[in-house]
């Protein structure tokens, strides 16, 4: 397996920062290709080739901002790192895999990726998703704070997303969104009370065509649930409307 720290280099309004992100494929025409692919788009690039190298990796490196991680490793699979890493971290994790079959995309969604890309994949879509994920990290984190954030407060009932801090609250329980569930929630109580497809919701937050979204939302989704609502079964906050899409209920 092979682990790569890229350096991304993007220009913004009070200056450059330097974004980390962490490779992992033990085939390395994959992460010789990569690297060809993302030094094109202004990223650095560090390497790694197993699993346990990734997590030593993740452990010695505050500043990692996206993994693009394989499934199939040795010593240790694209899963369970992702378990792994998302016991104390939130960074963005898009699983990377020969399989294209449903059954593996959900099990890596279910287990903490953020996104997928099957094997042979185009490069196009490879730095699409890479910046896309980008992007809506460092939106939330204290980079997006020494640029300055919009002062806004978003709220449906109990529900409350304070976007200064992206923090979010229940009542007063405090609750713990990876990057792409905060963004999903955020974008539909921005929007409470509307109803958005897949499809929107995908391009929304994104920022990118829907590849085959319906299997990444719906997870999404689910966890979002899981985290929100009392009874995830009978949800007070985020309802589906079946065979529309879904919104943030407006209970205020």
């Amino acid at each position: 397996m092979f682990f790569k720290v890229i350096f991304i280099k993007q220009k913004l309004e009070e200056g450059n920062f330097m974004y980390n992100v962490l490779v992992c494929d033990d085939d390395k025409k994959i992460v010789e290709a990569i690297e060809i692919y993302l030094k094109r788009e202004g990223y650095n690039i560090l390497k790694a080739y197993n699993g346990r190298e990734a997590l030593k990796i993740v452990k010695e490196n505050d500043d990692i901002h996206l993994i693009l991680l394989d499934i199939m490793m040795p010593e240790l699979d694209g899963i369970s790192v992702a378990n792994l890493i998302r016991k104390d971290k939130a960074i963005p994790i898009i699983m990377l895999s020969a399989k294209s079959e449903d059954y593996d995309k959900i099990s890596g969604l279910n287990n903490g990726a953020d996104d997928y890309i099957t094997k042979p994949f185009n490069p196009l879509e490879l730095i699409a998703r890479v910046n896309s994920q980008i992007r809506r990290y460092t939106s939330l984190g204290s980079i997006a704070e020494k640029m300055g954030t919009n002062d806004n407060m978003y709220k449906s009932g109990d529900l409350i997303i304070d976007d200064n801090t992206k923090k979010v609250t229940v009542g007063e329980k405090e609750v713990k969104l990876t990057p792409t569930e905060y963004n999903i929630l955020r974008f539909l109580t921005q929007n409470k009370g509307k109803v958005y497809s897949i499809e929107q919701i995908y391009e929304n937050v994104w920022e990118d065509e829907a590849y085959g979204a319906e299997n990444i939302i719906a997870v999404h989704i689910r966890h979002i649930r899981e985290k929100i609502e009392i009874n995830p079964r009978e949800p007070r906050y985020l309802k589906v409307i079946w065979g529309i899409g879904y919104k943030i209920e407006n209970l205020d």
